[in-house]
């Protein structure tokens, strides 16, 4: 059956622009579609992509680029203008979230199993809120960030943290360097915290929660952090990110030999109740 113009698609959906800076690109871009009429398949025609990959950037499912954000300028004449996609896409850029991170949190908020290993500071996931916030806050002394920045970072992280709380949570492993633990980032009350916030983790029926100890040496398997997902229908996707860039990988035959190394640490680290005893010395000052 033909669509008559200006009916609602049946697999429209909404957005929700308030979400992220990319979700407001996405947002902006199909606005201005609507306003003149235009279907995706006409916009794709003008700017020379195809209507899926158009779909994918109003949804937040895929990233504008440079390059698509300035066809999408030229198309709705916003060059140079308060208003042009290019200076959305910059401000992405340069914003609180690496490259590949936001499409990597529509994958983590539905996978079944996430798997992280993290160096010198404690993972996202596992970050209470007074800890997020003495980090987000020392990149603005740094002027990495603005503060808006800062309180998107912020605001990003307790709602991966809230999305962990469904009906079937994924199970979560964590395997973390030693120096997780005995960075202290934000003084000894927020450090007591967030360590006790750990211990609380480990006794959660789907986390293993394990740290990595110094003592093993050339056996660790990763220099940089890596997040593994498992997809419902049993893809693996992984991010790992250094401290200027993020990196999305599905492709199997890079994926898996990183699903092996993270198993390959695993075996070498404490077990849960070792790493639970190591945090709880640390929290003392025994240790």
């Amino acid at each position: 059956m033909e669509r008559k113009v200006g009916e609602r698609p049946l697999n429209r959906k909404e957005l929700n622009p308030d979400a992220s800076p990319q979700a407001a690109y996405g947002a902006h871009l199909r606005s201005l579609r609507e306003s003149r009429g235009w279907t995706q398949d006409d916009l794709a025609a003008r700017m020379e992509y195809s209507s899926v990959h158009i779909s994918a950037v109003e949804t937040g499912r895929k990233p504008p680029t440079l390059r698509f954000s300035r066809s999408a300028d030229e198309v709705f004449g916003l060059a140079g203008t308060a208003d042009a996609f290019e200076r959305q896409y910059r401000e992405i850029k340069q914003g609180a979230l690496l490259e590949g991170f936001p499409e990597y949190v529509t994958y983590e908020g539905r996978a079944v199993e996430i798997r992280l290993y993290e160096i010198g500071i404690i993972p996202g996931l596992l970050q209470t809120p007074e800890y997020a916030r003495v980090l987000a806050n020392s990149a603005v002394r740094r002027g990495a960030i603005t503060p808006e920045r800062a309180d998107q970072r912020v605001a990003v992280l307790a709602k991966r943290q809230a999305a962990l709380a469904r009906p079937h949570p994924p199970m979560v492993f964590v395997t973390m360097d030693e120096s997780c633990i005995r960075r202290t980032v934000g003084g000894p009350v927020v450090m007591d915290a967030q360590l006790a916030g750990l211990v609380e983790f480990a006794e959660l029926p789907n986390t293993l929660l394990q740290v990595v100890p110094y003592d093993i040496g050339e056996r660790r398997t990763f220099d940089l952090p890596v997040n593994l997902l498992t997809l419902p229908d049993r893809s693996i996707v992984c991010y790992a990110e250094s401290q200027a860039q993020g990196n999305l990988d599905r492709e199997p035959v890079s994926v898996v030999p990183m699903l092996t190394a993270y198993h390959q640490l695993q075996a070498e680290s404490l077990s849960q109740a070792a790493s639970v005893a190591m945090i709880e010395q640390v929290r003392k000052g025994t240790l």
